[in-house]
């Protein structure tokens, strides 16, 4: 990991929201759908609102200091998931108090599960693959 290692949400079909502090991602094109721990989620917060990933090396969440290793592996997975995009020689944005404070305040590592269970819901087009008379998800059958 580069001091300067900036990341972006990979694409619009990255969205995300976050409830009560846990930041739920959802991939719209694959249907996936992507949960953090608090940790993790303070963290997906300060990277998508494009903070330097080395800027939260060594800062206090889930009860420990954020090391390289645990960080670079939670990068890993988030760019294996097509989740982040690194943006070189962009500016970083800086780490906030408020992200700070929140992030130290974390109770559990840093963790990713991912969810496929709804996939084939999400994917579907509501708008071209369905059928009139039952509606909405009844996908239209290929002839």
């Amino acid at each position: 990991m580069r001091q300067s290692d900036v990341y972006a949400v990979a694409s619009k079909d990255v969205v995300f929201e976050t409830f009560d502090g846990e930041a739920v991602v959802l991939d719209l094109s694959t249907g996936k759908y992507f949960g953090f721990s608090d940790s993790g989620s303070r963290i997906w917060q300060a990277l998508s609102s494009g903070v330097a990933a080395q800027a939260i090396v060594g800062q206090s969440a889930g009860g420990t200091t954020i090391g390289v290793a645990e960080l670079e592996g939670f990068l890993s997975q988030l760019l294996e998931f097509k989740l982040i995009v690194p943006l070189p020689d962009t500016p970083a944005q800086p780490l906030s108090g408020e992200l700070l404070a929140a992030l130290a305040q974390t109770g559990e590592p840093i963790k990713v599960e991912v969810h496929d269970d709804l996939a084939d819901l999400i994917v579907v087009d509501p708008i071209h693959e369905v059928d009139e008379p039952l509606g909405w998800p009844a996908v239209k059958q290929k002839s």
